[in-house]
């Protein structure tokens, strides 16, 4: 039906003088912006001015003053037919209840009512936001009107990052929203009150919006209600904005510190001791196991030439005219900074500084001392003077493998043996203490560098994977994340999809995710907390893969480590456990596709089953369930059918009670080394999945060690490849 709108919804305020300062932006110098960008307005004009209307016109008078946001409370908002001098003393009217409310009077707005399409008792009225911050232009699109707070239950609101989403990416998310369906009469029983190109066109009006709007200092401008009149076009009736001051841009460090943190060619520590077991006596002992830093490594300890067989230098001062690549300062956090703020303003002595303590830019920090060094810091690269790259406070340390690399303070006792060198996975996390529970839990996880981040009080997260996204030796990226500091989301976005165009994956688990959680992670990290719905629309879009659980988490590190540049493709499951293939069929599903047997695959999987003896006993269908009677030639047999077939994944679920399964150390070996070796010949890609106790970690061990990942459950190993998929 066609009607027309009941108008309220408030607007806010028209201009204020020029010459007073201000941060709203009134209605009728966003009309301005919004008539620029190609989009509909109402006809409008400001009392006092000329009001292109005829008498007895239907128009909505609008009284407006700053900062007042809800005009209707105040009796502020007038359905009317246009007379001039009836708007006048109307208006006037208005002034007064506004004024004496202890609003500064804008002005009285008069603008024509639009005839709007309605569905028949459907909502049709639309929502619309644009708004600058962290995340850059975020544009948020849903139901408006009265009942928009209870429609969003119903039907949450799009968001769109401009700078990630195209406006034809847009149109094909609004034309699944319940309002895009009402507008397109998608609804059965609805006639379109729109047209797809009308609203095509309409989206793209407001990406020329954010420009504008941009470019004018605005961060806010919101529409609301957004209707359709009776041709169908999008036509915002209220506009209200507001301008913020402009922030200053952080000055990213050089993306040069990741070769210095990949293979240092000279390493400085200050904060040695001669007594056995402090933090900077284990860093030592840790570096001295890397054979690339033997004779490259310098102690700071004033009054000592020597210490521990090592020549020892007095302070950094000495550091001027020998450079080292990295400078560990296990200090206490005074001296730390104090360290650092001489190295700084001497310019030179270390490309990258670890500050292993906390109580700097932590809720340790009592005096302040983590702003005065970053004040310092970005006063020097602004001023285009030389600075360290600073890893910390609280770095817990980072590892290389392949290099025997190994920078923190845990003792080597305290794991499981070091981690097999190789694979192009990079690990990072804002938490230490996670980070180090990932290597103990899987020593066998193999990975190319491993950070933990600490409280990026320069270095942080998108610095790391903007200097991994030109690095040929990264080839997957794993990170736990806590939280977002100042400017650091959008620059993580843009990073992100540098890799994601790279070909490189990027897994996040997002943990902080109540007000609780946040609470306790900007306790121990100093995280910042976020509009975590924002957060994911806008990684995703850029490429990032969550993890609904640590878990998860685990799993996707997995195959990630044996696979870091996993392909997607049907999923193939053998077991010899009836229980493991009911499960895995319910986990086969999208986004992940199972593999399937065709006639031609069928008649194979029949001749192998009959040279088997397992003709009658098993089915020739996926999964395959091969029985407790299964050997390993039976598995070797259905491993080489389906990895020679449209399989791109297999994962084998080896249940080992059964005899026919040999778990001896010399079996084992020999079984995963011919596994390894077929899924290496036909470039694919195969899991183990052993559901058994303690007593079988030697078995599933066998199966590691030859490269292949290794899970608990085959449940497990499906978990990380939805993550993946």
């Amino acid at each position: 039906m066609k009607g027309t709108l009941e108008l309220t919804t408030p607007a806010t305020p028209l201009e204020l003088p020029a010459a007073v300062a201000r941060s709203f932006v009134g209605e009728a110098e966003a009309y301005a912006l919004l008539a620029d960008a190609g989009l509909l307005p109402p006809r409008h004009g400001v009392v006092g001015g000329p009001l292109p209307f005829t008498p007895s016109e239907r128009v909505v008078l609008k009284g407006l003053g700053d900062e007042l946001w809800h005009k209707s409370e105040l009796g502020a908002v007038r359905l009317m037919n246009f007379n001039a001098a009836a708007v006048a003393r109307r208006a006037a009217a208005m002034r007064s209840r506004i004024e004496a409310a202890g609003h500064r009077w804008l002005g009285g707005l008069v603008c024509e009512r639009v005839a709007l399409a309605r569905a028949d008792g459907l909502p049709s009225e639309g929502f619309i936001s644009l708004t600058h911050g962290e995340a850059g232009w975020i544009v948020l699109c849903g139901f408006g009107g009265l009942q928009a707070e209870a429609l969003a239950a119903l039907a949450p609101p799009r968001r769109w990052p401009l700078e990630f989403t195209r406006p034809a990416e847009a149109l094909a998310e609004l034309k699944t929203h319940l309002l895009g369906r009402i507008w397109l009469g998608l609804l059965r029983g609805t006639k379109p009150l729109t047209t797809a190109k009308q609203l095509e066109n309409f989206l793209n009006s407001l990406w020329q919006l954010a420009w504008l709007a941009d470019a004018d200092g605005i961060s806010l401008l919101e529409m609301n209600p957004v209707v359709l009149d009776e041709s169908g076009q999008p036509r915002p009736l209220d506009a209200v904005g507001r301008r913020s001051p402009p922030v200053a841009k952080r000055v990213a460090p050089s993306p040069n510190f990741l070769s210095v943190l990949r293979a240092p060619r000279s390493v400085a520590l200050a904060g040695v001791s001669e007594q056995e077991g402090g933090v900077g006596r284990t860093i030592l002992e840790n570096l001295l196991r890397c054979p690339a830093l033997v004779g490259r490594i310098t102690l700071i300890k004033p009054g000592y030439a020597s210490l521990l067989g090592l020549s020892c230098v007095p302070d950094v001062g000495a550091l001027l005219k020998t450079p080292v690549d990295l400078l560990l300062l296990a200090l206490p956090a005074v001296i730390a900074a104090q360290t650092l703020a001489k190295l700084i303003e001497q310019g030179g002595g270390a490309e990258v500084v670890a500050l292993v303590s906390g109580g700097i830019s932590d809720g340790a920090d009592t005096q302040g001392l983590g702003p005065t060094l970053t004040g310092q810091l970005h006063a020097a690269r602004a001023a285009g003077r030389w600075t360290p790259t600073i890893l910390g406070p609280n770095f817990l340390g980072h590892w290389v493998p392949a290099a025997g690399l190994d920078t923190s303070f845990i003792p080597l006792e305290k794991f499981a043996p070091a981690n097999p060198a190789g694979s192009g996975l990079t690990l990072l996390s804002q938490s230490g203490a996670f980070l180090l529970s990932r290597r103990s839990r899987q020593p066998q996880l193999r990975f190319g560098l491993g950070v933990a981040l600490g409280n990026q009080m320069d270095v942080a997260l998108p610095d790391f994977l903007r200097a991994l996204a030109t690095d040929p030796a990264c080839q997957a990226v794993a990170a736990y994340v806590e939280g977002f500091g100042p400017g650091h989301l959008l620059e993580t976005a843009r990073a992100a999809a540098q890799l994601s165009a790279r070909g490189v994956r990027v897994v996040m688990h997002r943990a902080g995710r109540t007000e609780a959680g946040q609470a306790a992670a900007a306790s121990h990290t100093g995280a910042m907390a976020g509009d975590l719905e924002l957060e994911r629309a806008l990684l995703e879009r850029a490429g990032v893969r969550f993890t609904p659980s640590i878990a998860a988490f685990d799993a996707a590190l997995t195959w990630l480590g044996a696979y870091p540049q996993l392909r997607a493709g049907p999923v193939a499951l053998v077991t010899n456990a009836g229980f493991e293939s009911v499960n895995g069929s319910d986990l086969l599903a999208a986004p992940l596709v199972a593999a399937t047997v065709g006639d031609p695959l069928k008649i194979f999987m029949e001749q192998w089953l009959q040279r088997e003896g397992l003709a009658g006993l098993v089915a020739p269908r996926l999964p395959l369930d091969l029985t407790p009677m299964a050997g390993e030639a039976a598995f070797l047999g259905a491993a080489e059918l389906l990895l020679a077939a449209d399989c791109r994944t297999l994962v084998l679920g080896l249940v080992p009670f059964t005899r026919r399964l040999n778990n001896d150390p010399t079996g084992a070996q020999q079984f995963a080394t011919t596994l390894a070796t077929l899924a290496r010949a036909h470039g694919k890609q195969l899991a183990i999945a052993v559901d058994a106790g303690p007593d079988y970690e030697s078995y599933r061990t066998a199966f590691a060690e030859v490269g292949l990942p290794v899970f608990a459950r085959v449940e497990d190993a499906l978990l990380g490849l939805r993550v993946l998929a």
